[in-house]
């Protein structure tokens, strides 16, 4: 699973690399690093609004379908499995309609040792500090007095040589030259199911950090940072 990320790159930056044009940020609040983002709270993501533009918007984390009667089932839905995305009647819609990109600086992934559970930090190996991009699907959602919520999920796939040692699981990292693919799967919405792939393991690296993270309360950056 994908339960706990990071990032710190300024929205400023995020326009630039995701190419969102500067009028979809304007009426966005400051950035502020996050280096402990949990479950429930509030994630910018990329999307593409009603004219085909990318938009720069956040999402609640953990997908509440339209249907649903209870808010709280968005709790139980931050993740979304990518071999049954397409049967899922939580996900299935939008995978075909309502697909956003999440930026992240990395994530964090719990390793099973001797003496419990070490946290790890993972990220891409290649491009400097960038932020890199998971795949994600999003969902309106209307409560009984008439408001609505947009809520996100992460999609997740089977691990590659690297995670395999850390979890059984990993989250869909999204190529940039894959993004519009991503973001627009439109006529064929299965033409992007090649994309739900285990990301290379040679361009990933990890590293343990404190247990810090382990409360979502401690959003420092001594959450990221290596312990020996």
């Amino acid at each position: 699973m994908c339960g706990r990320f990071a990032l710190m790159t300024p929205t400023e930056m995020l326009v630039k690399l995701f190419d969102v044009p500067e009028t979809a940020v304007e009426s966005l609040p400051p950035s502020i690093p996050r280096y402990n983002i949990a479950p429930t709270q509030p994630v910018v993501a990329i999307r593409l609004d009603e004219n085909g533009e990318r938009d720069l918007t956040f999402f609640h984390w953990g997908l509440i379908p339209s249907w649903s009667k209870d808010i709280q089932m968005g709790s139980r839905m931050i993740n979304a499995r990518s071999e049954t995305v397409t049967e899922k009647p939580s996900f299935r819609n939008a995978f075909k309609r309502r697909r956003c990109l999440i930026p992240a600086d990395g994530f964090y992934e719990w390793q099973k040792q001797a003496d419990g559970k070490q946290p790890m930090f993972i990220r891409p190996s290649e491009g400097g500090e960038r932020p890199f991009a998971l795949a994600g699907l999003w969902e309106f959602w209307s409560d009984p007095d008439g408001g609505t919520i947009q809520s996100c999920t992460i999609l997740t796939t089977t691990p590659n040589e690297l995670m395999a040692s850390i979890h059984n699981r990993m989250p869909v990292i999204v190529e940039p030259e894959d993004f519009d693919l991503w973001l627009n799967p439109e006529p064929d919405p299965e033409q992007g199911l090649h994309l739900l792939r285990p990301y290379p393991a040679e361009k990933m690296m990890a590293y343990p950090v404190s247990t810090l993270v382990n409360n979502p309360r401690n959003d420092v950056p001594q959450c990221v940072e290596p312990i020996a």
